[in-house]
């Protein structure tokens, strides 16, 4: 435990898990789609579902998709100021099977015509977990620099990337593959210690096996 999870985030309050975490949520998404987002899907289950909008999780997750951070003080505004960018927004209360309270799954089309779908909970003191991207299981905080890796799942694929990252002096912390099934599309999930440079991100992004590398700082 560090002094963040006992004094909490700084942050645009009311609430570490229904704002601090939920701009953080948003902010995944807007990472992995990596463009402008044009619209955006915002399923909400549990306590999220029954109190999004007197807590303010709605402009947390709308700030968090256009890329603000925690603390930016336009996110009491952010619903507003998606309107006037030309974003469209829906939410819509679901029942999520076995998820935490505070979950919610953002599925996010990008104005050149990306799309991303992230689910994750808001666990606590603004930390969060993401749990599913594009339909592939995966598990990480966002306490760590955190790359994702997607490319087809084909002999040389890990060794490829993992071999990458030695030689580029990075240390991996943890490691999971999430795969749709045998030969299909496949999701690396690699936590580092350590800072991870543009130029490293760029050389990643550029092996033949690599289809997307996406760096999530950590938070």
């Amino acid at each position: 435990m560090n002094v963040f999870d006992i004094i909490g985030p700084v942050m645009i309050g009311p609430s570490s898990s229904h704002t601090a975490g939920a701009v953080r949520l948003g902010r995944v998404a807007y990472k992995l789609l990596g463009e402008e987002a044009a619209a955006a899907d915002i399923e909400l289950t549990g306590s999220f579902a029954q109190t999004y909008r007197g807590h303010g999780t709605d402009k947390a997750l709308v700030a968090g998709i256009m890329g603000m951070d925690s603390d930016d003080g336009r996110i009491r505004t952010s619903l507003d100021l998606a309107r006037e960018s030309g974003l469209k927004v829906t939410f819509r209360e679901t029942n999520i099977p076995n998820a935490h309270p505070n979950t919610a799954r953002i599925t996010l089309t990008g104005k050149n015509g990306g799309s991303a779908v992230v689910q994750g909970a808001s666990v606590g003191g603004g930390n969060i977990l993401i749990t599913s991207i594009n339909g592939m299981s995966v598990s990480f905080t966002g306490q760590y620099n955190t790359i994702l890796v997607r490319h087809q799942d084909k002999p040389g694929a890990i060794a490829a990337v993992t071999q990458f990252m030695a030689g580029s002096g990075m240390n991996i912390g943890n490691f999971r593959l999430s795969r749709e099934h045998r030969g299909g599309e496949a999701m690396m999930t690699i936590e580092v210690d350590g800072e991870v440079s543009d130029t490293v991100m760029n050389s990643l992004g550029a092996l033949e096996v690599v289809q997307q590398a996406v760096l999530i700082r950590a938070m």
